[in-house]
């Protein structure tokens, strides 16, 4: 038997749509994992923090600042690649089942909105910086924090990219 992948497009959904779709998972008992980040510029660590989150549950659901968002986060000359092409590539891996957008600069409300089970970060964030882990832990899910690859980050990315073109 074929299984069909669903087409990354459909993977995009507001996060209104998300909500809804995360009650009728958690009535299905379904586990639901919680990523959120600027994912800038996709690299291999990101892959990996992705793959190992979806490992936790069911269902791996990934937030993504907006363009605005990134700005007020990493400064006026990020993002490097618009929201768009940046929610497209994520939705893309198979590791991720949904992707939303999420305008502020963290993103707390959307955690409190959509209710996750386990929530994911990489190592280099304390648990007490952590967004939004106290709202998973009063419902009883985890706080995961996975250790990063060595050597990958899009600071360093984009360092190495200026440092060659000035080359």
């Amino acid at each position: 038997m074929r299984v069909r992948a669903i087409p990354s497009h459909r993977k995009i959904v507001s996060p209104r749509a998300l909500a809804a779709v995360i009650r009728r998972l958690h009535r299905r008992r379904r586990r639901v994992v919680f990523a959120n980040g600027c994912f800038d510029l996709l690299h291999v660590g990101h892959v990996t923090l992705l793959e190992r989150a979806k490992r936790l549950g069911d269902v791996l659901v990934v937030a993504v600042n907006s363009d605005r968002s990134v700005r007020a986060v990493k400064g006026p000359h990020r993002p490097v690649m618009s929201q768009r092409s940046r929610t497209r590539l994520l939705a893309a891996l198979a590791s991720v089942d949904y992707v939303t957008v999420f305008g502020a600069p963290t993103p707390a409300a959307l955690i409190r909105r959509l209710q996750p089970d386990v929530l994911v970060k990489g190592a280099d964030w304390s648990a007490d910086e952590i967004v939004g882990r106290q709202v998973v832990a009063q419902r009883g899910g985890r706080v995961v924090r996975i250790p990063l690859i060595n050597g990958y980050s899009t600071t360093k990315l984009l360092r190495r990219i200026k440092h060659l073109s000035l080359q």
